[in-house]
C-alpha cells in the first residue's frame, strides 16, 4: 500500500473512532436529561447505566439532582397543613378537620378541662360541651376553650369531649383524680389560664382601690426617699425601694438605681376584679429586667381578687409561672386591699381573706421563694387576721411619718405620692427591714 492509501486509512479509522464516541455521549447525555427517545430504553436505564467508582471514592457518572425531577420525594402541600410539620386533617369535601386533645386536672373539689389543638394551644371561639360520666354535661359558654367544673366530689372521673363538626375529638375519655383538699402546690399548665390585656376590658378588670385606708390620709408631704444616713442604713439594715406596676409607665431604670433606690417591688399581674380571669401587667418583663440588669433588687406582688383559697394556688402558680428561672432577692407578696366596692372579692370577711393570704404564700414558699402580704393598717386590724398571719412577711401601707400600726412589720410604705427621677409622675416608696444586702 502506498503512502496516500495509509493516510487514507488512518483518516477513515480517526473518523470511525470519533463517530462511535459521539455516538457513546449522545446517548449517555439522553440517559441523564431523561430525554432517551427508546421508551423501553428509559425503562432499563438504572440497569443500564454504570456509575464509575474512582480511586479516591467518589462516584462518577451518578445523576445526584434526580431527585429534583421525583414527583413524590417532597410532601404534596396538604389543605389546611400549619406549614410547621403538623398538618390537619382533610373530610371528603375538602374542608379542614382539627385533631383535638382534653386536658383534665383538679386542685380541690373541682374539674378543669381544657380543648388544645396539636399544637397544646387552647382552642377559642367554640361551644364546646363534655360529658362527665355519672355527673352531667358541662357547655363552655363562653367559648375560651377552658370549662371549670366545681362542686365535684372527691373521686375518679372520666371525661369525653363531645362531637363537634369540623374537628376530631378523643375516641378514649380523659380520667381524672377530683382532690378532696387543695395541695398548695404551684399547677403545672396555669399559663393556659393567663391572659393578656389585649383581651379584656381594663375598666372593669383592673380596678385597685386607690385610697388604702378607711380614713383620709394627705400623704403628699411625703415625697421622697427617706433621707438616712450611711450609720443608719448599716445599724438598722434599712432600704429605700419603690413598688410600680403599668400605671408607672416607661422607666429609665439606670437614673432610677442613681438616686438611690435600692429595690423595687414589681407587679406581675392581677386577677379581673369583674370576670375573675389571671392577667398579666404588660409592663412585668420590661420592669424585671430593667431593674435587675441597673443593680436593682427586685421582689413581686400580685393583686388578688380570689374568693376561695384555690384561686389563690392559681394566682401564686401564675407568679411563679411568670417568673420562671429569674432569681429574686425580695419576697412575693399577695396584694389584699378593695377593688373600688364592685370587685368580686370586695364582700369577703376577714376569715376568707386571710384564708386566702395563707393559701397564696403557702404555694410560693413550696416553691422555693420568700411569700408576703401587702395591706394597710386598717385591713390588718378589720379585713385580716393579723395573728394568722404572723408566719408571712408583712408589707404594711400607711401613709404618715411615723406608722400608728401596732403589729410587726418588714417593709412599710409611707407615700403613694413619691417623686423619683426616671420615673414619670407619682410612685410609691418604701422602707425595707428585711435585711437583705
Amino acid at each position: 500500500m502506498d503512502f496516500k492509501g495509509k493516510k487514507i486509512g488512518i483518516l477513515f479509522v480517526l473518523c470511525s473512532l470519533l463517530a462511535v464516541m459521539t455516538a457513546v455521549a449522545a446517548v449517555n447525555y439522553s440517559r441523564l436529561m431523561g430525554k432517551s427517545s427508546n421508551p423501553a430504553a428509559d425503562s432499563n436505564a438504572d440497569s443500564d447505566f454504570h456509575q464509575i467508582i474512582e480511586a479516591d471514592g467518589k462516584v462518577h457518572g451518578a445523576d445526584l439532582s434526580a431527585f429534583m425531577r421525583d414527583s413524590d420525594f417532597f410532601d404534596a402541600e396538604v389543605p389546611g397543613s400549619s406549614g410547621q410539620g403538623t398538618y390537619d386533617e382533610v373530610d371528603e369535601n375538602g374542608d379542614t378537620v382539627r385533631s383535638l386533645t382534653v386536658l383534665a386536672s383538679s386542685v380541690e373539689r373541682d374539674i378543669r378541662v381544657k380543648i388544645v389543638d396539636d399544637q397544646g394551644d387552647v382552642v377559642s371561639g367554640e361551644e364546646f360541651a363534655v360529658e362527665v360520666v355519672d355527673t352531667g354535661v358541662y357547655v363552655d359558654d363562653d367559648k375560651d376553650g377552658i370549662i371549670l367544673i366545681s362542686d365535684i366530689k372527691p373521686g375518679e372521673y372520666k371525661v369525653s369531649l363531645n362531637e363537634r363538626q369540623g374537628f376530631n375529638v378523643p375516641e378514649s375519655p380523659v380520667n381524672v383524680r377530683v382532690k378532696s383538699i387543695v395541695s398548695y402546690t404551684v399547677i403545672d399548665d396555669i399559663d393556659l389560664f393567663v391572659h393578656a390585656e389585649s383581651e379584656i376590658d381594663i375598666l372593669k378588670e383592673d380596678t385597685k382601690d386607690k385610697k388604702i385606708d378607711s380614713e383620709d390620709e394627705d400623704d403628699s408631704q411625703y415625697t421622697a426617699l427617706l433621707d438616712m444616713d450611711e450609720e443608719d442604713e448599716r445599724e438598722n439594715a434599712v432600704k429605700l425601694g419603690i413598688d410600680v406596676s403599668k400605671w408607672n409607665g416607661e422607666i429609665d431604670w439606670e437614673i432610677v438605681k442613681a438616686e438611690g433606690v435600692d429595690f423595687a417591688i414589681i407587679r406581675c399581674g392581677y386577677r379581673g376584679s369583674s370576670s375573675g380571669w389571671l392577667i398579666e401587667d404588660p409592663f412585668f418583663y420590661k420592669n424585671l429586667t430593667g431593674a435587675k440588669k441597673a443593680g436593682i433588687k427586685v421582689g413581686l406582688y400580685f393583686f388578688t381578687q380570689a374568693v376561695n383559697p384555690v384561686e389563690a394556688v392559681e394566682e401564686a402558680s401564675m407568679v411563679v409561672s411568670l417568673l420562671g428561672d429569674t432569681g429574686i432577692d425580695y419576697p412575693v407578696f399577695i396584694d389584699i386591699e378593695g377593688a373600688g366596692g364592685n370587685g368580686r372579692a370586695d364582700n369577703l370577711d376577714a376569715a376568707a381573706r386571710t384564708a386566702i393570704a395563707n393559701a397564696f404564700c403557702r404555694t410560693i414558699r413550696n416553691a422555693g421563694l420568700d411569700a408576703g402580704v401587702y395591706s394597710s393598717r386598717y385591713w390588718y386590724y378589720n379585713n385580716l387576721i393579723a395573728d394568722e398571719l404572723e408566719t408571712l412577711r408583712i408589707w404594711l401601707a400607711e401613709y404618715r411619718d411615723t406608722p400608728l400600726y401596732t403589729g410587726r412589720y418588714d417593709m412599710w410604705q409611707y407615700t403613694s405620692s413619691g417623686s423619683v427621677a426616671g420615673i414619670e409622675g407619682r410612685v410609691d416608696l418604701n422602707v425595707s427591714y428585711l435585711g437583705i444586702e
